[in-house]
Order: C-alpha cells, then sequence, then structure tokens
C-alpha cells in the first residue's frame, strides 16, 4: 500500500505546484489525520467548538515541518473532496500561525486545474474576506480545548509560502532520508 506522505513526492513542480493530502473536509468539524504507520486517514477528533474547516485542508507529502509534523496546506475549495484525495495545488500564501508555543504554519493553495482559482497567484489575489474566515477558524477551532492556545500572525505572499515548502522539504530531507 502506497504512504502518501513518504511514497508520493511534494509536487509535479515543487514549490511552484505541489501534492496537498487532503485529511479534513469543507464545513466539516471532524479532525482527520493521515497515519504513515496504517498508512490511512483515521478520526483523530471531533472539534470541540462549533467551528468547520473552511476549505479542505491537510497535509504536503515528504514534507517536517518546524512542529514536528508534515506541514499544514489549505487548498481553497468550491466542494469538498474525501480523505486521502490527492490535489495538485498551486501555493498562494502563507499563514503564520503559532500553536501553544510551536511554529505551525499554514500553506494557503488553490486547485493549478481548477479555472475558477486561476486568477489567484498570489496573497492580493484572495479575498479579504475569505482570509478573515480562514484566520477566524485558526483562532478560535481549539477554544474549548482545555489547555490549548492558538495566535494567528497574519499572511505572507506566495514566494514565503514557496520557501517555506523548500524548508519543509530540506527538514524532510535531513530527518527522514
Amino acid at each position: 500500500m502506497t504512504n502518501l506522505w513518504e511514497d508520493l513526492e511534494t509536487g509535479p513542480d515543487a514549490p511552484d505546484v505541489i501534492y496537498a493530502v487532503v485529511e479534513c473536509l469543507k464545513g466539516e468539524r471532524n479532525k482527520y489525520e493521515y497515519d504513515k504507520d496504517i498508512p490511512g486517514v483515521m478520526l483523530d477528533r471531533v472539534l470541540h467548538s462549533n467551528v468547520h474547516y473552511p476549505s479542505d485542508y491537510g497535509f504536503i507529502p515528504q514534507s517536517y515541518y518546524d512542529d514536528g509534523d508534515p506541514f499544514d496546506v489549505l487548498v481553497l475549495v468550491e466542494d469538498q473532496t474525501f480523505p486521502g484525495c490527492v490535489i495538485e495545488a498551486r501555493p498562494v500564501a502563507l499563514m503564520k500561525m503559532d500553536d501553544d508555543g510551536e511554529k505551525d504554519d499554514k500553506v494557503i493553495a488553490v486547485p493549478d486545474e481548477d479555472p475558477r482559482y486561476d486568477h489567484i497567484q498570489d496573497l492580493e489575489d484572495v479575498s479579504q474576506q475569505q482570509l478573515d474566515e480562514i484566520e477566524e477558524f485558526f483562532e478560535t477551532y481549539k477554544n474549548l480545548e482545555a489547555g490549548k492556545e492558538v495566535e494567528t500572525l497574519g499572511y505572507e505572499d506566495a514566494a514565503a509560502a514557496k520557501d517555506a515548502i523548500e524548508h519543509a522539504q530540506d527538514l524532510y530531507a535531513e530527518n527522514f532520508e
């Protein structure tokens, strides 16, 4: 069985076009996580707060970030896909975040082959409303979990997202190759 974190490349043209492995679905409260030891997607928990994911959310293969996990990616989609779906995605922004004292940044991406997103190439192309909704979700989704504290630290552009992806690829190579 293919391990989507270890066996799949970071992308067909990383960092410009990456693969995003979907774990959590737009509009849902279920927090799925890919378990590389199975390998498969498992239900980790149901969000304690009455919020839902603003778009499909998952990780970038063959990446490892400063929080000790695969690098997180939120792919802006019109309709949810399914856990385990692989999306060819174009990074357009980086949301900086601190999760319980750990750097836990998120790549914001769009499907590379969806013409509805052709015009979104960089941070300034994403509507302020959508950016606010994403930030609000990540600021509040752990509020009702005891002892959890999250702080969003603003957005950076597509170039910063691509630099962070290269950093995550380097960390993966250092730790797992």
